[in-house]
């Protein structure tokens, strides 16, 4: 798998990746947990799923599409507890990149 940290120099060494077209429709939605899959959480936090992650958080949201309701403040602590990133942009930015990666075949 490649490190979400290194996407930029697994792409550099492929002349044959596909163009953004191809790989993503700018209309579809990307669902929450295919952003954050299995993967990704068991790699980066101590839980199997992210809905799982979502529900230990200190708030009453049980899933993934109930991320929304956790104040900010509290979601960017746990975070920064409970898995390798600082904050929910550093999460956010790798699990990015971790999609990007499947999606080019480089993970």
């Amino acid at each position: 798998m490649v490190p979400e940290t290194d996407i930029e120099a697994a792409v550099e060494q492929h002349d044959d990746l596909p163009g953004a077209d191809d790989v993503y429709d700018h209309d579809e939605e990307i669902p929450i947990t295919e952003l954050f899959d299995a993967a990704f959480v068991q790699t980066h936090t101590e839980f199997e799923l992210f809905d799982e992650l979502v529900a230990a958080s200190p708030s009453d949201a049980d899933s993934a599409d109930e991320l929304e309701t956790i104040p900010h403040r509290a979601w960017d602590e746990f975070v920064a507890q409970t898995t390798d990133f600082e904050d929910e942009k550093a999460l956010v930015m790798a699990a990015r990149d971790h999609w990007v990666a499947k999606k080019l075949d480089l993970a």
